[in-house]
Order: structure tokens, then sequence, then C-alpha cells
């Protein structure tokens, strides 16, 4: 079973479900979102709380609003996806990097990962694959798995056979079969030292210091599918956002 996070805000909710709804193409063009006081009504919560979800949605470029019409979805070709820029730039990477697998993807106990994905075991599959670009490896990535999200890969060839070198990225494989689209990534960003399995891979010193990103991927119905643990060096990757003031 898919685990969806716990303890979720009224609004955080809401917004995850008119995100979902956006996605399918509930709400094509011209089509209006139902208002703040009927959307109050239909889940017993107040129009603050409706009118937050809805400042969340603005802000991600998903929705717009038209004075005296309503909100309506924001054509698709123009959406500015904030929150979903994560999980884009991953499916990028294709386009000019290739993925090497090192570790097939196998199940596996791993309680840390389990406890992160919140699941009710301490299963997961995993694989674990190296990122290239021009032959210059840059980064390795783990990747931890739900058991039911697992099964949907372990017919893919490219994911079962070490050595194995393709220009495609797994979040891809898992869009194509997933049945709801992922839709958000939590991000945090630290610094490790190389062990020295990282810096076999790596192509560096053991206790280099390398940049770690773990992402851990949600469906837009909430479900965690993904845990992802990368390990980059600095010098071949850099990362970059941009912050804008709220109302500008």
């Amino acid at each position: 079973m898919l685990q969806q996070p716990q303890r979720e805000s009224a609004y955080v909710r809401l917004a995850r479900e008119l995100r979902a709804a956006i996605l399918r193409h509930d709400y094509p063009e011209g089509v209006r979102l139902p208002t703040e006081a009927e959307l109050a009504e239909r889940y017993g919560i107040s129009r603050q709380t409706v009118r937050r979800a809805f400042q969340d949605l603005v802000a991600e470029g998903l929705v717009h609003r038209v004075p005296g019409r309503g909100t309506f979805a924001t054509p698709r070709d123009e959406q500015y996806l904030r929150q979903f820029g994560p999980v884009d730039d991953l499916m990028g990477l294709s386009l000019d990097t290739r993925m090497d697998l090192v570790t097939p993807l196998h199940r596996r106990v791993d309680v840390d990962a389990a406890g992160r994905l919140g699941l009710h075991t301490d299963r997961v599959h995993k694989l674990a694959f190296l990122r290239l670009h021009e032959d210059t490896a840059f980064c390795h990535t783990s990747v931890f798995l739900p058991p039911a999200v697992g099964q949907l890969l372990e017919s893919v060839p490219e994911l079962t056979d070490a050595g194995t070198s393709r220009a495609f990225t797994v979040i891809e494989l898992l869009d194509r079969r997933l049945p709801e689209p992922i839709a958000e990534a939590e991000q945090s960003i630290t610094v490790a030292e190389a062990t020295p399995e990282l810096a076999g891979h790596l192509g560096c010193e053991v206790g280099r210091a390398l940049l770690r990103i773990d992402r851990v991927h949600q469906s837009a119905g909430g479900h965690l599918v993904e845990l992802a643990i990368s390990h980059f060096l600095p010098e071949h990757y850099s990362y970059r956002v941009r912050l804008r003031r709220s109302g500008t």
C-alpha cells in the first residue's frame, strides 16, 4: 500500500486535491474552479482555509484569479510549476546525461528508508546508479521505493542488470506506470564525506566533501513514492534557486 504523509493541515490537503484535479485536466481552459464558498461548504472548512490553499496554487502558477469571474487553471503552456520544479528538472536530466546502473533493483530491509517513506514495513526496493555527463560521473544516487512502487519496475530490464547505461531517469519510468503523476518533491541539502564506496564510484579521494541532496517524491494524490539520496561532486554541479517576495 502506498503511504500518505500524516498530520496534513486542512489547507495543504485541499491544495493537494485541487492540484491533482488540475493535473488530471478536470478544469480545462475556460472552466471555473469551485468558489471559496462552494469549497468551504463541500469540505466543511472555513473560507480562510480555502483562500490559503488558493494562495499556494496561485504562487505555483497553477491557477489565476479573474476579478468578477472566479479562479481558473492556468493554460498548460503558461504554468510556472515552482513546486514541481525539482521533479521537472530531474526528468530533464535524461536530455544530456546518462544513467549507469551500479546496483540493480532488489528487495532489502532498510529501517531508515522505510521510515522516511512512511511505510508499515521495513522492506523496500533499492537501486543505485551513477549520473554522467560526457563520460564524467558527477553524481551517485541511491533510490528507495515502497514495495508496491518497486514492483512496478521489476520488469524493466534496464534496472535489473548492473552496468546498464541508458538516457532516462527513474522518475520518468515511475511517472509512466503510477496511477497518479509525480507532483512534488520535498528536498534537503547537506554536506557529506565520501565513503570508500562513493569515492570509488565518483573517482575522488575518501573523505572528500560532497553535496548531498535528499528528495522524497510525492504523487498528486499525496502518496510517498520514492526516496532518492544523491551525492554530487561540487566541481561538477551547482544548485540555484530563485527566491521571490510574495505579492510581487
